[in-house]
């Protein structure tokens, strides 16, 4: 087993239109690709940058964030979503982290 975190800074007083952009995207491309039910939203809070938001996803293996990628690129609508993301979000704050469940 895996968890993947996608973690993105919010721009100052944008942090309530970026959880709600990474919530819709969830509820439609997240189901799109078999995500549903696997993924959370954290924030910082103690110890970490208050405006971090991470899309958190436990999957079984490296191979099945692969397939999911793959079948992102093709759903219609995603990139728009970006687009739309962008005013929202630090330039060049967003980074994938995986790490292998042990316990």
């Amino acid at each position: 087993m895996i968890v993947a975190r996608w973690s993105i800074d919010a721009k100052f007083g944008h942090k309530s239109d970026l959880i709600d952009s990474l919530s819709k995207w969830q509820n439609s491309f997240g189901t799109q690709i078999g995500w549903e039910g696997k993924c959370r939203i954290l924030t910082g809070s103690v110890g970490a940058l208050e405006s971090t938001v991470i899309s958190e996803i436990t999957l079984d293996s490296l191979s099945d964030l692969s397939e999911s990628w793959d079948k992102l690129a093709e759903l219609n609508g995603h990139k728009e979503w970006s687009i739309e993301l962008e005013p929202h979000v630090v330039s060049g704050s967003m980074k994938w982290e995986v790490y292998r469940i042990v316990e």
